[in-house]
């Protein structure tokens, strides 16, 4: 927990903060810019999933929800301290046993998806250190300010957000009309390793062309070398902050009711959401039809320079669980976020792969460099072996 001189500072700090209303400041790209900058392509380019088919012991960078109070004025500053604790970590890593090899983002880059100058001044630089200066893969994943949480997956206002989306991220996902992506949408898959990662856009979590590419991904898996897999999405299915608690979400039931159970089915490791500006830790364990035991670990990472949100209360899940008990479906929260913003501050996840055995890393930032949400900085997220 902060010093009462650091939480003075940090609540004084946000008190004086300038509005996105200000005029921009001196040096800021000019607001005529109409075309998406892309982010750099990384420096080493994650090898392909057959030349890395032999490899068990790594780890990955996750976090989300980046957006900063000046989007289209200057550089996200709150983002650009984060960055350069990445960039630490990876250097100081490098030689390890499971160096980091890739990134990935839940999303929310800027505060408006269709404003092309707040990608231009705001995003793509910070992320450009990631990519070209660490050399590293950087995954996004498309959040509701980027693309506008519309379902209409035609609404104007989303287009016009995924456009430049996908714009800015070209460099970095895979093509349009690959095996591993949903053409036309900011959905697709990759693998590294024994492990395979999934990118949805929980936005349109109700569309029915996007559920049945995440399905045939999944029916089609060789899970003899992908053991873990991880799912990347904005919308958390279960949170306690100012979009969990009692309201439920568009987006956060699609997820309950159409991904988790297909995600119980091909025994989901990991899912890793943002959206909640802050850090909590949930477990689901189940059974499948042989009673054999199982869990899913979902972790909402929202530090990664958005404003800092507090728990706001505990989800009603009751139903939730009524519907699983074919799967004897139960919840633990594990890690449940502070009653106040400046217990909840920045930070990113090192998620560390050694076989079958998967260990979660929080790494705290600024302010909140001695963050221990497990009374230390990580835990385990061992569960029964895959199938």
């Amino acid at each position: 927990m902060p010093s009462m001189i650091a939480r003075s500072i940090f609540v004084l700090g946000l008190a004086s903060l300038p509005s996105y209303a200000q005029a921009p400041i001196a040096g800021a790209r000019p607001a005529a810019d109409t075309v998406v900058r892309s982010v750099n392509a990384p420096r080493s380019p994650l090898p392909s999933e057959a030349q890395s088919a032999g490899v068990t012991r790594f780890s990955f960078i996750a976090y989300g929800d980046t957006r900063g109070r000046l989007d289209g004025t200057a550089l996200q500053h709150e983002h650009g301290l984060v960055v350069a604790s990445m960039l630490r970590t990876i250097a100081a890593r490098a030689n390890s046993a499971d160096p980091v090899r890739f990134i990935v983002s839940s999303g929310d880059g800027v505060v408006g998806g269709g404003n092309v100058q707040m990608w231009n001044t705001s995003f793509v630089d910070v992320v450009n250190r990631l990519t070209t200066e660490a050399g590293m893969p950087f995954f996004p994943t498309a959040g509701n300010h980027d693309v506008t949480g519309v379902f209409n997956v035609a609404d104007t206002l989303r287009l016009k957000g995924l456009r430049n989306f996908l714009s800015v991220f070209k460099q970095l996902i895979p093509a349009d009309g690959s095996a591993r992506r949903l053409a036309g949408y900011p959905t697709y898959a990759f693998g590294y390793g024994n492990t395979f990662v999934l990118a949805m856009d929980s936005n349109i979590g109700g569309d029915s062309v996007q559920a049945a590419w995440i399905r045939a991904q999944l029916e089609g898996l060789d899970r003899g070398r992908y053991r873990n897999v991880v799912v990347v999405v904005h919308h958390p299915a279960f949170s306690s902050g100012p979009h969990g608690g009692f309201n439920v979400e568009r987006a956060t039931l699609a997820l309950r009711t159409i991904y988790m159970p297909l995600f119980r089915k091909h025994h989901v490791r990991l899912v890793l959401a943002g959206h909640e500006h802050l850090f909590e830790h949930w477990v689901e364990r189940y059974k499948d039809a042989s009673g054999q035991s199982y869990r899913i670990d979902q972790i909402v990472s929202g530090g990664g320079g958005a404003p800092l949100y507090a728990y706001q209360g505990e989800p009603d899940l009751r139903e939730y669980v009524r519907a699983a008990a074919a799967d004897s479906v139960r919840l633990e929260h594990l890690v449940r976020p502070g009653m106040n913003a400046w217990e909840n501050p920045y930070h990113y996840l090192v998620v560390h792969v050694d076989g079958e055995h998967l260990r979660v890393e929080v790494i705290g930032v600024d302010f909140g460099a001695e963050f221990r949400p497990y009374r230390s900085r990580s835990t385990d997220l061992d569960g029964p072996p895959n199938p």
